[in-house]
Parts: structure tokens; sequence; C-alpha cells
């Protein structure tokens, strides 16, 4: 009984314990402080925040400094190779600066003015991309030595996929030759009317998802032509894509980050550990990064939020492939592989026809040994495939679904 008692204790404290670590971690935070951007090069975080400046972490989040820019609202951080730039709100004499520093926050110089508060930063082509709030959107193709204006819209989120550089405010707006010119793209009147702003913007191949004010978050496939309602609806103050899984950060009320891997038609809450009120996301090192208000920045690993887990660190010495366990199964099964390099990891689910039914891994992972879990609940009784494909390496195993 006496051991009985013991080998509980032990479970229970581990169990308890691992509970613990799966949820969001606080990585810096002082009281009232407001998050308002967050950007990555390496294990380089830069933050901007309300009053203070930019922070930064050089060792992926673990803590975090104040750099020499500490004394401006800063609105929008980017990186483009070496060069950090951050856009502040507008001071007491109405002028809002761009600032530059080449040597990871250690120096700032400003870089452009502008009567207009700088809203968000986008890298695309060799060129970095200004949106202000009421003064349009300005490029740079020298890394901030010059800056002209591309666009006079009303700018509060500006991203980019492939060659497609998007913003919106009032409306959406794509630019496909890197802001020689701007189609709007939000003419679905049904969904965009009134005073429904855009509060956030991500896209990723031939998707786009918006949230808008005291409305949906809505995807459109065809750059604009149609847009549908996702699942989820509030204050999204920011959407973040990671393959096929959506991010999406809650503003108001207790907020917080809910998850789709299906384009969102179904969204789970991942708020664990008390994240509250997200102003924006940042994906980076397979972590996911949140800027909250006034609670300060939080990462967590994005392998907890995608059912992606990496049983060991220890650098294997090829490709391989495992049997899913249990087989049969249902409803989810586990896929264990391991990669001896750091690169890109595919993992595709097929049925017996050869189509594509899910992408379950699609990331770059460093070297290590993983597990995949497949939710199949959705799915009917038969043989499937799952195919592991790096840069190198192919291979294709075969699993039974059977309810």
């Amino acid at each position: 009984m006496k051991k009985f008692i013991i080998l509980f204790s032990v479970v229970f404290i581990f169990l308890i314990t691992q509970n613990l670590k799966a949820q969001w971690q606080l990585c810096y935070g002082t009281a009232n402080l407001q998050v308002y951007s967050i950007a990555a090069s390496g294990n380089n975080i830069f933050v901007g925040v309300e009053h203070n400046g930019v922070y930064r972490s050089t060792n992926n989040g673990i803590s975090f400094t104040q750099t020499a820019l500490n004394n401006r609202n800063v609105g929008a951080v980017a990186v483009n190779g070496n060069y950090i730039f951050a856009g502040t709100d507008f001071d007491s004499s109405f002028t809002a600066y761009i600032y530059l520093s080449t040597n990871n926050g250690i120096n700032w110089s400003q870089s452009f003015s502008n009567e207009s508060s700088f809203s968000s930063f986008t890298v695309c082509g060799g060129y970095v991309f200004a949106g202000t709030f009421e003064n349009g959107i300005y490029k740079s193709a020298n890394n901030g030595t010059s800056w002209t204006k591309t666009c006079n819209e009303w700018c509060s989120e500006l991203v980019s996929s492939g060659n497609n550089i998007i913003e919106g405010y009032s409306g959406i707006f794509l630019s496909a030759n890197y802001g020689g010119s701007w189609t709007c793209i939000s003419n679905d009147d049904s969904i965009f009317w009134g005073d429904k702003y855009v509060m956030s913007i991500a896209a990723s191949d031939n998707r786009i998802f918006t949230g808008l004010e005291l409305s949906y978050v809505y995807l459109t496939t065809n750059n604009g032509t149609n847009w549908r309602p996702t699942g989820l609806s509030g204050c999204i103050y920011a959407l973040a894509i990671s393959g096929n899984n959506i991010f999406a950060g809650e503003g108001e009320g207790l907020g917080g980050v809910k998850v789709s891997t299906n384009n969102g038609t179904n969204w789970v809450d991942r708020s664990e550990g008390g994240l509250q009120c997200v102003n924006c996301l940042c994906i980076a090192n397979n972590y996911i990064f949140a800027g909250t208000d006034l609670h300060g920045v939080y990462r967590r690993p994005l392998t907890e939020l995608i059912g992606i887990k990496q049983i060991s660190e220890i650098v294997p010495s090829s490709y391989s492939l495992m049997q899913n366990y249990p087989n049969p199964f249902n409803p989810s099964t586990s896929i264990r592989y391991e990669i001896p390099k750091t690169g890109l990891v595919k993992i595709v689910i097929f049925d017996e026809n050869g189509r594509e039914v899910e992408s379950l891994v699609n990331e770059k992972q460093t070297a290590g040994t993983y597990e995949a879990t497949w939710d199949a609940s959705k799915y009917p009784s038969g043989v499937y495939f799952y195919r592991l494909t790096t840069e190198s390496y192919s291979e294709t195993k075969k699993m039974i679904l059977l309810k």
C-alpha cells in the first residue's frame, strides 16, 4: 500500500508538472506593459511597446533588455537582414518616425518622418514597406536610406505572401508588383460594409485571412473574388499562419489564442496559462510569441499547439519514417519520424485513390526525432497513406482507419 501511495504521488506530480509546462510562459512583463508588435531574426526577438520603445531578446525570448530606443510609442517593428525598423506613434509635435538600427538595437537613427503614426511593416522582394494609419504606404528599396509613397490608402495591417502585398483598413487592397499598383479585393458588400474596419490580416499561398471589427474572421482563396466567414468571431487583433495551422489572437475580454487546423472551419481555444488580450503574434524558431495588452510578452513551443512533438534532440544517423501506432486506429494515430539535419519537412495524408486529404506537417524543423498526431475523426474508414518528404528524402507508408 505504501509503495502504491508513493507511485501515485510520483505520477501525480509528473502530470502536474507536464500540465504546467503545456501552457504559455511569460517571457517579459512589467506593470501595464503594452506590446504592439513582434519581429524575429535568428535568436533575436524584437518587441515594440508603448512609451518605452523597443526591447530585444538575444536568446529566443528567455530574457529581454531595453534597447537604446527607449522613450517612444513603437507600434511596428520589422527585420530585413541586419536592418531593424521601428515605427512610432506621432509625438507632441504631431510627427511620427521610422527608426533604423544596423547593430541589433545598440544604436538607432531616424530614417523617415511623417505626420501619421506608423502601423505596420512588411518585407517583400527586397523592398521594405511601411504603412501609416492616415497617410498611405511608403516603400524603401535601400533599407531605409530613402522612402517613396506607393499607396494613398489608410493602413492598419500590412503583410506579404510571395510577390503579393496585402494591406487593409476600411477595405483590403492587393499589389502584385511591389506597390506599383493596387487593386481592391474587398468588394463583397455583404461582408465589407459600414464601419467594419480591418483589424488583422495573414496570408500564405492562395489564402488570405482577415479579422474584421466586431465581426468574423473571413477567408478568400481567390484574391477576394469570394470571401467566406470562418467559425471565429470577435475582436481578432492578430493572425498568423504556420503551414496549414492558423492562429488568432483575441484582444478584448479574456482574449487569448485560438487555433484552427482546417482553414478556419473549427477553432480550439489554446490560452492555457491565463493568456489574455493579445495584440500581436510572431512565429519563429519553433515557438509562437504573443504580445499582450498590459501583460507583456509570452511564448510557447509551436509543437504544443499543432500536434507535433519533438521526442529527442539527438541527431539521428539517417532519415526514417516509422509505422504509425496504433494501426488499425480509431480515430487518431501517432506517426514518429527522424530527420538528421535541419530543413523543410512535410507529412501529407492521402486516401487510397491518391487524393491528398490533409497536410499534417509543413514546416522547417531542426534535426531530431518527432511525433505527429493525426485525428481522422472526420474521415471514413479505409486505407490511407502518409508520406514524409524533405529536400533529399521521401518515404510512404500505409495505415488503416477502422471505425
